[in-house]
């Protein structure tokens, strides 16, 4: 049953911040990676909210005037938030924990990061229309644990590639150019494409401007496009990705 403003929850919500029952929302990322739009949001739906934004982790690891009901994470902080998971889960013991996906449909995140997590109980992604995007964090505020199909979908994608049996062969060349495959199979089809710019030696600012993309978003895909790789930085990422385009010397 509707109310006139739209939903019961949103009445509750009113009545709830009348009687001064307010929570935490908790933003750890870098300024402006939120829409003002999605911000405004949340404080018209949900007014018994007070949003709170930090950039690293150990910001989150103190107590906030209300208590906090929900994280909300960059991928790039996940690391950080899993060795402060102790910290994080004394001080906020009622906050569910998810990650902030920005493309539903190619996940930074993978399958079994999320799900092997101590942390982490869910992803939300910030492409979705802003109904479904309000209602994903109405779930979350209440527990409920949010994961995008885009997620399971990439994991059985890579799961179907990587079973596939590949003909044997011993020779040191074809070793490594199995291995570099094998790396880049964990990337989605934004961090290709952004690592093919970056090893075309293309800077931050460029590849955000050819692609429609804001300066930070750029720096998440290389952040998870390095760790997922194992390596040390931009460079070594856009050498792997050289290696594995170099045509295969032929057997004499």
């Amino acid at each position: 049953m509707d109310t006139e403003d739209g939903s019961i929850v949103t009445s509750v919500a009113r009545v709830e911040a009348e009687q001064g029952l307010r929570r935490t929302l908790l933003f750890v990322t870098m300024p402006g990676s939120v829409a003002d739009c999605l911000l405004y949001a949340i404080e018209r739906e949900l007014p018994w909210l007070v949003i709170e934004r930090v950039e690293h982790i150990q910001a989150a690891c103190t107590k906030f005037s209300h208590p906090v009901s929900l994280i909300l994470i960059d991928p790039e902080h996940v690391k950080a938030a899993e060795d402060a998971a102790a910290d994080i889960s004394r001080l906020h013991p009622l906050a569910l924990t998810a990650v902030m996906e920005l493309d539903s449909h190619n996940p930074s995140s993978t399958f079994p990061e999320i799900f092997e997590s101590k942390l982490i109980r869910g992803v939300l992604p910030m492409d979705l229309k802003l109904d479904v995007w309000l209602s994903v964090i109405r779930l979350m505020l209440r527990g409920g644990e949010y994961f995008p199909t885009g997620l399971f979908h990439s994991y059985a994608d890579k799961f179907v590639r990587n079973s596939t049996a590949r003909p044997a062969n011993s020779s040191a060349s074809s070793a490594a150019r199995n291995t570099s495959e094998d790396d880049l199979s964990d990337l989605t089809s934004r961090e290709i494409e952004i690592l093919e710019m970056v090893s075309r030696g293309l800077q931050n600012k460029a590849i955000a401007a050819a692609l429609g993309l804001s300066e930070h978003t750029v720096k998440i895909h290389l952040h998870n496009i390095i760790r997922k790789l194992g390596a040390h930085n931009r460079t070594e990422a856009a050498a792997r990705f050289h290696d594995y385009h170099k045509p295969a010397s032929k057997p004499r």
